[in-house]
């Protein structure tokens, strides 16, 4: 009996250490980086400022988070030039300076086209998740619609095509652009962070299924095994 007391304690004490873990493992991991992040910004911000304005000149003792909020102001307040006529046309002028260079305008072009449809949110843009049958019959990856092709990718095409964007698990942001028909796709009803943390996590994250009790236990892709030529023809999913 005493032993088994002792190992049934033991096992008690072992599922609360693992409790335990997974409680402050997330919230420990999130605040190191965000320490990390402050810290790189105030050690490439802070060395700008001049002495006689910076407030650590004058305190025995440093404020983190300086150089993250002097980066912010200067943020808000460029943001603010620009929106005016004067800064409207100096970003004008810059732009037709970063086209005439031969390598950087390339650079230049792709990185404010990015920045554009992401922050500004000029397109759908990573707003839906989808299932796609990849890299052959009968694997299925989770990928996200970036946006409608246009171009020669899609005049070459009959059907009407999409840009999608496959991640890579651990890392999400590396992986393949896929220019797939839209009736190939079966949308899922998951949100984009869902999805991203789900890949991140190697499935070990998955949300739930939100469709109606009676669709889920309705089968929509139908199985590699079946002999019928028709199944890749597939449809959206409701």
């Amino acid at each position: 009996m005493p032993t088994r007391h002792t190992a049934s304690v033991f096992a008690r004490l072992r599922t609360y250490f693992f409790a335990g873990v997974l409680v402050t493992a997330p919230i420990g991991i999130t605040l190191y980086l965000v320490w990390l992040f402050v810290d790189f910004v105030d050690s490439q911000v802070e060395p700008l400022i001049p002495a006689r304005y910076n407030p650590e000149t004058y305190l025995p003792f440093s404020i983190p988070g300086l150089g993250l909020l002097v980066s912010i102001v200067v943020l808000v307040m460029i943001g603010a030039f620009t929106a005016g006529l004067l800064g409207r046309w100096v970003l004008g002028l810059f732009d037709r300076l970063m086209a005439r260079m031969p390598v950087a305008r390339n650079l230049h072009s792709a990185l404010k086209q990015i920045l554009e449809t992401v922050l500004a949110q000029k397109s759908n843009a990573f707003r839906q998740v989808v299932l796609v049958e990849y890299p052959r019959r009968g694997i299925w990856a989770i990928g996200f619609i970036t946006g409608d092709t246009v171009g020669e990718v899609q005049n070459l095409t009959e059907d009407e095509m999409v840009n999608v964007f496959l991640p890579t698990t651990p890392n999400p942001t590396s992986g393949f652009l896929l220019f797939l028909p839209r009736g190939g796709l079966y949308k899922l009803n998951m949100t984009v962070e869902e999805g991203i943390k789900m890949v991140v996590s190697g499935g070990i994250v998955t949300p739930p299924d939100r469709r109606p009790p009676e669709l889920q236990t309705q089968a929509i892709i139908p199985s590699v095994s079946d002999p019928d030529p028709s199944r890749n023809e597939t449809s959206d999913a409701a």
